[in-house]
C-alpha cells in the first residue's frame, strides 16, 4: 500500500487562475520597464529618467552618460551589463515554469516555484544594489568635479539628495507586475493550505519571505525627518533653523524633504511650487518643540505676540485645550490649516 502521506494532492481552479494571471504578469514585464530612476534639480526643471528594462537601459541615457562624466563615474551601456544578456531568459523561465505548474497542478511543484521565485527576487535585488554601489562609489580621480568623501550611489528604493540632484528609485510597470506575479505566487499557495507548514518547516524560505516583506515595506509612504538645529537652513528664506517651536517640514509623495524655520515660509513654498500640494506637511508642536506632527491634525493660532522668526506668528498645538489657554495668554486667534493653505 501506498503511504498517503505521499499522495499528490491536484490544486484547485482558483490557484491555477492566480498562476494563469502571474504568468501573464510575467512575460508582460519582458516587454515593459521594470525599474525607474528619476533625477530632478533647477537646471532639469522637467527632470531626468533612466528606464531599466529586461534587455537594457532606456530614458536620457546620453544625457545622464554626460553628466556622470563630470563627476567621474562611468558611463552606461548596456554591453557592460551580463544581466541584460540573460534577465529575459530568466523571466521566461518563471513565465514558462509557472504556466507548467497550473498544467501539472501539483501542490509540491507550486511551493518549489515560490520559494524559487522569491530567491530571484531577492538575488536580483542585491545584484542591483551592488551594481549602484560600484557606479556610485568607484570614481575617476581626475574627474573635472570632485567632492571630497562624497558617492554618488543612488537609492536602491525612494529618495535621496546627491548634491544639487535629487534622485527617485522606484519599480515602474515592468516591476510591478513582476511583484504582482510573485503576489498571486503567494495566494495561490496560501490557498492551497501549504503555506504555513512551508515556512514553519524551512527557516531558509522564512528568512527569504521576511526580506522581501521588509523590501516591499520600504516603499511605503515618506516620513518626516529630525531637523538639525542650528545646521538645517529654511528650504523658503534660506536661513538657519534654530526656533525649534515654529520648525516645518514638507515631505514630497517621492520621499524629498524640505525644512523650515517658520510655519509662513512652508505656505509660501506651496503656493509658489504647484507641485508640493501633493505632498504630506509636518508641523512641530509648540509646547514639544521640534516634534513634528501631520499638519492637518494640528490646531493653530496666528497673533503678533506669537513672534516666530519670520514674522508668520502661527503656532502649533496637538489639542484644542492647549490652543485655547495660549489664545487667551498670547492674544492670538484661531485659524485652521484649511484657512492657512488657501
Amino acid at each position: 500500500m501506498s503511504d498517503s502521506k505521499h499522495k499528490i494532492v491536484p490544486i484547485s481552479g482558483l490557484s491555477k487562475l492566480m498562476l494563469l494571471i502571474a504568468a501573464t504578469c510575467l512575460f508582460a514585464s519582458l516587454f515593459l520597464p521594470i525599474w525607474r530612476i528619476e533625477l530632478d534639480a533647477p537646471q532639469y526643471p522637467e527632470g531626468l529618467y533612466l528606464n531599466i528594462n529586461a534587455n537594457g537601459l532606456g530614458g536620457n541615457v546620453d544625457i545622464i552618460n554626460g553628466l556622470n562624466h563630470y563627476i567621474g563615474m562611468k558611463t552606461l551601456h548596456n554591453e557592460d551589463f551580463i544581466e541584460f544578456a540573460i534577465l529575459p531568459y530568466l523571466i521566461g523561465f518563471f513565465g514558462l515554469a509557472t504556466l507548467i505548474t497550473l498544467y501539472t497542478g501539483k501542490k509540491r511543484v507550486l511551493n518549489i516555484l515560490l520559494l524559487t521565485f522569491i530567491l530571484f527576487g531577492i538575488v536580483a535585488m542585491i545584484d542591483f544594489w551592488k551594481w549602484e554601489y560600484d557606479y556610485g562609489h568607484n570614481l575617476d580621480p581626475k574627474a573635472a568635479i570632485i567632492v571630497p568623501g562624497m558617492a554618488y550611489q543612488p537609492p536602491l528604493i525612494g529618495f535621496k539628495q546627491l548634491l544639487n540632484f535629487g534622485a527617485y528609485s522606484v519599480p515602474d510597470v515592468g516591476g510591478w507586475l513582476f511583484i504582482a506575479a510573485g503576489l498571486f505566487m503567494l495566494f495561490a499557495t496560501i490557498i492551497e493550505g501549504s503555506f504555513a507548514s512551508i515556512f514553519r518547516k524551512n527557516k531558509l524560505a522564512s528568512s527569504a519571505l521576511l526580506l522581501l516583506m521588509l523590501t516591499l515595506l520600504s516603499c511605503g509612504n515618506p516620513s518626516p525627518e529630525a531637523i538639525q538645529l542650528n545646521s538645517d537652513n529654511c528650504s523658503y528664506c534660506k536661513m538657519t533653523i534654530s526656533n525649534p517651536k515654529f520648525a516645518a517640514e514638507l515631505v514630497t509623495a517621492k520621499g524629498r524633504v524640505y525644512t523650515f524655520d517658520d510655519i509662513s515660509c512652508l505656505l509660501l513654498h506651496r503656493k509658489e511650487n504647484t507641485l508640493s500640494h501633493i505632498s504630506t506637511c509636518y508641523i512641530s508642536n509648540f509646547l514639544a518643540p521640534n516634534k513634528l506632527v501631520r499638519a492637518d491634525s494640528l490646531y493653530y493660532l496666528q497673533g503678533e505676540n506669537i513672534g516666530s522668526p519670520m514674522g508668520g506668528n502661527i503656532a502649533a498645538f496637538t489639542n484644542s485645550d492647549s490652543a485655547s489657554y495660549y489664545a487667551e495668554k498670547l492674544g492670538a486667534l484661531p485659524i485652521t490649516w484649511v484657512k492657512l493653505s488657501q
